[in-house]
């Protein structure tokens, strides 16, 4: 046994478990973690924000892209409700982060006296957006759920997780324990039985088409997922979350839009960590005659939205792996269909080419980022393209904001992607309504030197809305304008620099200076309306 202060036990977990960073904001119930976390700075890099939104946006952009926990540390109340948007986000996306949040005294706790920062149910609250959550009491519990929680974010499904510590006890003195890590969590690969009757339904397959989505990076199972879908020639369809998961360059990479023509032909569709909501909910999702296979860590996602055959628990680097040693056994011989599918991709990308100056700008992004620069998109026009048309190279270089569409969570998710990988370069794409729901923190990049390119399209509007309420609303218009700043003037205001870039060949000309630069930059780009994508992304849906 140790005496330490429950802060002091906090920070040597921390440090136990490998935590580098720590995104946070301090305030009165923290002031012993932080005060614990200044004594460990050569282990713990610690990088505040200027507002608590942005600690689990930067948590999460560090996770996906590092596919290491994210931790961030806020105050109760409204520090853990301003985070609590970056946590739903996290969520959605299954990302590993972790919340550590304050509270009020412990023995105040739900007893609604009104003290500074309470908050009626604060984790009752929290498991609404975490898949686990606790409290400490005594010094000598944070270690051990500080060791539970990473268990948690390592073991099934990997989603935010939270534990709160009043600020008594991190004051508090008390006996702790030795510090130790967490147990590492069993991968299991599935059934035995039900991954036999998986594989032989897909080596008997005359056309198996293969649907994934973010659980393939999660549980980086890329390599087992392009042997699979090579042995058995399947196209691999992949989701927006998802991409990357099979290189864009590969002739059995496909996207959502492709899709359309793929799974109607099928007789055996393989689906595997993702929800499949789009395919379940169109006009040409899976028929009563098609075998369905889904793969899942979740249990609880298995025929959630689509009636399945054979349904695998299983971690997917392990299940994919099984089915990779079972199929062979039972596969067909099987010609190449890469003139096939080459051709259908070529098709697709013409399509969606079509769409401009969207796939322009996109484009120019494209060939200016090196392969393994991570894009981190937006709810703007030019993010909505690239969900579909964007073409990603390697694993976790592409992030979206999954189900939940979280407008404005681009900016300071892509810092902490760039803190995460200081090797590469990482963009972020944003119109401008979503960019100034975070503009605070181009304090952070340059306090911090985070060295991120920082794109903003700019046309003066929530141009989403804008535009459905002149089409669907007979033009009637209503708080969709917006007034904004000079951007470039305001980067510059923060040290930034910034850059004005007209069409798609101006972006070029200041992508490529900026990603050759040592600094934070910001380049705005002038735009007008833009064409909807909506009608390719949702042809087919039913409503």
């Amino acid at each position: 046994m140790a005496q330490m202060t429950g802060g002091e036990a906090l920070a040597a977990a921390l440090v136990a478990h490998e935590v580098a960073v720590v995104f946070g904001l301090p305030g009165v119930q923290l002031d012993w973690a932080f005060d614990a976390l200044y004594a460990v700075q050569d282990r713990i890099r610690v990088i505040h924000t200027r507002h608590e939104q942005a600690t689990s946006y930067m948590a999460d952009g560090y996770a996906r892209t590092t596919g290491r926990p994210g931790v961030c540390l806020v105050v109760p109340g409204p520090g853990l409700l301003n985070a609590a948007s970056g946590l739903a986000t996290a969520y959605a996306c299954s990302s590993p982060v972790l919340c550590l949040a304050g509270q009020i005294a412990s023995d105040l706790i739900d007893r609604g006296r009104g003290v500074l920062h309470e908050v009626p149910r604060q984790l009752e609250l929290a498991g609404s957006f975490t898949k686990w959550a606790a409290r400490a009491l005594a010094p000598g519990e944070v270690p051990g759920l500080v060791a539970t929680a990473f268990e948690q974010l390592a073991s099934g499904r990997p989603r935010p997780v939270l534990i709160e510590v009043p600020p008594d006890i991190l004051q508090a003195v008390g006996d702790v324990g030795p510090i130790e890590r967490g147990a590492a969590p069993a991968r299991p690969s599935g059934d035995p039985d039900l991954l036999e009757a998986a594989a032989k339904a897909l080596g008997e397959a005359k056309q198996p088409v293969i649907f994934v989505g973010g659980g393939i990076l999660r549980a980086e199972a890329w390599e087992e997922l392009r042997e699979l879908a090579e042995m058995l020639q399947a196209p691999v369809v992949m989701s927006a979350n998802g991409k990357g998961a099979i290189s864009a360059r590969h002739y059995l990479a496909q996207n959502m839009v492709a899709g359309r023509e793929l799974l109607p032909q099928a007789d055996v569709v393989f689906v595997a960590g993702t929800r499949f909501v789009q395919p379940a909910t169109s006009t040409w999702g899976p028929r009563p005659d098609q075998t369905v296979i889904q793969m899942d860590i979740d249990p609880e996602e298995i025929g959630r939205n689509t009636p399945v055959a054979v349904g695998i628990a299983a971690d997917l680097k392990a299940g994919l792996a099984e089915l990779v040693n079972r199929v062979p056994r039972h596969n067909r011989k099987r010609p190449s269909r890469e003139e096939e599918l080459t051709a259908l991709k070529e098709r697709i990308d013409d399509l969606l080419f079509e769409l401009q100056p969207q796939a322009s700008y996109a484009q120019v992004i494209r060939e200016e980022l090196p392969d393994d620069g991570i894009l981190v998109n937006e709810s703007t026009q030019v993010g909505y393209w690239s969900n579909l048309g964007f073409p990603v190279y390697e694993p976790n270089t592409f992030l979206t904001s999954g189900y939940q569409g979280t407008l404005g969570y681009g900016f300071a998710t892509s810092l902490g992607a760039q803190v995460g990988n200081p090797g590469k370069r990482v963009v972020s794409i944003n119109g401008d309504g979503g960019f100034m729901y975070n503009v605070q923190e181009l304090s952070t990049a340059v306090r911090h030197g985070i060295n991120l390119v920082t794109i903003v399209f700019n046309d003066n509007a929530y141009g989403n809305v804008r535009r459905i309420q002149k089409e669907n609303f007979g033009g009637r218009t209503i708080a969709s304008d917006l007034l904004n700043p000079d951007f470039v003037k305001l980067a510059e205001s923060f040290g930034v620099e910034g850059r004005r870039a007209e069409g798609p060949e101006g972006l070029r000309a200041a992508l490529r200076d900026a990603l050759a630069s040592d600094h934070p930059t910001l380049i705005e780009v002038p735009v007008g309306e833009m064409p909807s994508i909506w009608p390719i992304v949702f042809a087919g849906r039913r409503d």
